[in-house]
């Protein structure tokens, strides 16, 4: 897909507004999770996502996309649909800055996946940027194993990790599928795949959500596709990393709504491990800024 050139301060905008709504729809799907399950939060999201696609592809006559397109289109919603499952997991039983936190290595691990699958060399500012955000790993995870620790919480600290390696293919993915799909597109089939996917369970796990669910269901995939067309749009127009530094903003959003909605503390060890993770994801960038990115983006 051939973008227009615009403004930075437009496709900067764009993307700041992208990862605003985002922060907020991780705080409804925390919310709809407590209420009824992660399972049944993301099914029927990805429904009313499913729905809105549809609808935004009709009014925009957005083509179908070829053969290729299409199988990278399949691939990269089943990786969502499983790092999704294990984020929202995670932000479930963690504070939601604490999550955004740890999320935040994905990029760091996309580095070396894109030497295993793209052969692309491993370079020194790579490996003091690795070591760095492992450090802030660190750091944020002796919060949790400080003295009484709580094991549900631990679990949630891993699932947003494992979480954090699918993204960091899924950001390979992103890559092979740059240029190809429209903002519409991309978001129209990635609540397509994670419907089809967790669909394939409904008769086992399923639960038909009441009345006063439906609010919560359809704010989120709203946010949700909206969110991933201003960040697509913004990213199909701008450098990638003239446009890094908002994506760190996601962090500053998740402590507001997690104290907000949900009355959580922000911790010094939460504080100073996200700011090495970050620095080292900085880092990493100069050698190849189009690998780092919100993990919660795709997440969505």
């Amino acid at each position: 897909m051939n973008s227009r050139p615009v403004p930075l301060a437009l496709a900067f905008g764009a993307c700041c507004v992208g990862v605003a709504l985002f922060s907020v729809m991780d705080a409804v799907m925390k919310g709809l999770s407590l209420a009824i399950g992660v399972y049944n939060a993301l099914l029927w999201r990805a429904l009313a996502g499913t729905v809105i696609g549809i609808v935004g592809m009709v009014v925009l006559s957005n083509p179908w996309p070829v053969r290729e397109v299409l199988k990278i289109h399949m691939l990269r919603g089943s990786v969502v649909a499983v790092m999704a499952l294990f984020f929202f997991y995670g932000i479930k039983i963690l504070p939601l800055a604490e999550a955004i936190g740890l999320s935040f290595i994905a990029p760091l691990i996309a580095l070396y996946l894109a030497a295993l699958i793209l052969k692309e060399r491993i370079g020194r500012n790579a490996i003091a940027a690795s070591v760095l955000g492992l450090i802030g790993v660190g750091v944020i995870l002796s919060g949790r194993l400080r003295g009484d620790y709580d094991p549900q919480a631990v679990l949630g600290a891993g699932a947003v990790l494992f979480s954090a390696v699918l993204f960091a293919w899924n950001l390979i993915l992103q890559k092979q599928q740059a240029g190809v799909a429209s903002p519409v597109e991309v978001a129209f089939f990635q609540h397509l795949v994670m419907l089809i996917v967790f669909g394939a369970f409904s008769p086992l796990l399923a639960v038909v959500p009441t009345a006063n669910h439906l609010p919560m269901i359809l704010g989120a995939a709203a946010l949700a596709f909206a969110s991933l067309m201003f960040m697509s749009w913004g990213y199909a127009r701008a450098e990638a990393q003239k446009l890094i530094p908002v994506e760190y903003s996601a962090f500053v959003w998740a402590a507001i709504m997690g104290w907000l909605f949900f009355a959580e503390r922000l911790t010094i060890t939460t504080l100073a491990g996200t700011v090495l993770i970050v620095t080292g994801c900085l880092i990493a960038a100069r050698r190849d800024p189009q690998i780092t990115a919100h993990v919660e983006g795709s997440a969505s």
